[in-house]
């Protein structure tokens, strides 16, 4: 017995060294565990740090409509040898006349200067599509950002549930094993003034051993619960205080949630963005036909290398305003065409199996609901009758109307009950999250409204107008941006509040 206790204990101390690799516990509420985790997790980080690397393409995209300026200076070496005439010269000192050819070398240095300038006037529409493109591509890469945001407050709220869970079954498996201990020893002592036999002994000692092995895997489950906690988390838990309930973001039956859903998921905003980026796209493969019109100039210099002598050298400006007209490109344009009429029809179709999806995950999620709070009503009654039957048992053995392995079936039967009751509080928990996430929201906003939130929006807003923007760019774009589609941006489902 005593060395089960100890494998007990170390097993419970390798848990809480491997928890404790993440750090010391501070956290004790829900609350605190998401803001850490919303502040510190290396996935939404990352995420974010995707996203605004993502809303460069839409920088990147403006160029087109922006000048160009380069300088340019070279230095050219030119040395050219001509063969001359043919003569009888003693190049040896031999008395020997040679026959030599004569050559006449040349060297010369000349070098140039020039700065070159060149702006678009209107593009077709190319890079306004390239403009539409990027844009959309931004959008969608928020919803991608909100859609990890929730999987990774999902991970904590499921981390957070876990070791409360395990707690608990760790505190009714260990009292188990103390009544069971007790039950034994009681048995032992009547046996001995043989009231019992040897048999009601072996009971005993068959179901002590048994409760303490699953306190052993009770406790290693614990470990690892706290363990998946410090890794989503960023810490190893503490005291963790009850959840909060979220019966106040829930809709209050399946078809509204439905209509949150269809309206504010993640996912399915994602698709519907998606889509408004190629459709911006097949405009750009229709401008590859339409004209371009450019104005370009260069003023440079050009002279004698060396010595350098800018005095004399050679002044030029030029300025040439031009017009592009495609005529012919073997196909090229007409196949890109259909090209990306094609990936838009694949886009708009997408939109359809998001939708589909988001209704099958809302579907899911509501009925395990459904399910795990039915299992609430039941093993509360359950563990309601368990207690008085292990009571009542106990006291009919004392008079002989029930044996030991009554006794021992009923406490079992308690502890199941105990354990299936504190599995259904945790199913129904996990089962409320997942019903927020298919709604799209299980989000920071909504479960700690007090933390400050990031806002991807911000660094966006920043880069409108940065190094390169020129005042003449608006006008160039509305002008180039006449065919083409814009992203249409859908606000969002605001901040709900939380149950009171």
């Amino acid at each position: 017995m005593l060395n089960h206790l100890r494998a007990v204990k170390r097993i419970a101390l390798c848990g809480a060294a491997l928890a404790g690799l993440a750090g010391p516990a501070a956290a004790e509420t829900l609350s605190d565990a998401i803001a850490m985790a919303y502040e510190s997790n290396p996935t939404l980080q990352a995420q974010r740090a995707s996203q605004r690397a993502l809303d460069e393409s839409y920088v990147q995209a403006r160029t087109g409509w922006r000048p160009t300026v380069s300088l340019g200076i070279q230095d050219t070496f030119l040395e050219s040898r001509t063969p001359g005439g043919r003569g009888l010269i003693d190049t040896n000192g031999d008395g020997i006349p040679d026959t030599v050819v004569s050559t006449s070398v040349n060297e010369r240095y000349t070098g140039n200067a020039g700065l070159s300038f060149s702006q678009p006037l209107y593009t077709g529409g190319r890079v306004a599509a390239a403009v539409s493109g990027a844009q959309a591509d931004v959008l969608a890469g928020r919803e991608n950002l909100r859609r990890v945001e929730a999987q990774v407050l999902g991970q904590v709220i499921v981390a957070y549930v876990d070791v409360r869970r395990d707690q608990e079954a760790v505190r009714i498996r260990q009292e188990n094993v103390n009544v069971l201990m007790r039950q034994l020893d009681e048995s032992k002592a009547r046996f001995d003034v043989g009231e019992i036999t040897r048999t009601d002994v072996a009971q005993s000692q068959a179901r002590l051993a048994a409760a303490q092995s699953q306190l052993q895997l009770a406790v290693a489950q614990h470990a690892i619960s706290r363990a998946n906690y410090a890794a989503v988390v960023g810490q190893n838990p503490g005291e963790l205080a009850a959840e909060p309930p979220l019966a106040g973001l829930l809709p209050a039956d399946v078809d509204k949630g439905f209509d949150v859903a269809e309206t504010n998921n993640p996912q399915l905003r994602a698709a519907q963005y998606a889509e408004q980026a190629s459709r911006a796209r097949v405009s750009g493969a229709k401008a590859e036909r339409l004209p371009q019109v450019s104005l370009s100039g260069r003023y440079g210099f050009s002279g004698v290398g060396r010595p350098i002598a800018t005095d004399k050298w050679s002044q030029s400006i030029s300025a040439t305003a031009g017009v592009n007209v495609p005529i012919f490109s073997g196909g090229l344009a007409s196949s890109r065409i259909r090209q990306q009429v094609e990936r838009n029809t694949a886009d708009r179709i997408n939109i359809e199996t998001a939708r589909r999806a988001v209704l099958q995950s809302m579907t899911q999620q509501w009925n395990q609901l459904l399910a795990a709070r039915a299992n609430i009503t039941s093993s509360e009654e359950q563990v309601r009758a368990a207690v008085i039957a292990a009571e009542g048992t106990r006291q009919e053995q004392q008079v002989g109307l029930r044996t030991t392995l009554d006794v021992l079936n009923a406490e079992q039967e308690l502890r199941q009950a105990q354990l299936s009751q504190i599995n259904a509080r945790h199913d129904e928990y996990v089962a409320a999250a997942g019903v927020l996430a298919s709604m799209g929201r299980l989000e920071a906003k909504n479960l700690t409204p007090a933390t400050p939130r990031y806002d991807p929006a911000t660094n966006f807003r920043k880069l409108h107008v940065t190094w390169g923007w020129v005042p003449w760019e608006e006008a160039i774009g509305r002008l180039d941006s006449l065919r083409t589609p814009q992203p249409k941006e859908t606000p969002a489902e605001g901040s709900v509040a939380p149950a009171p």
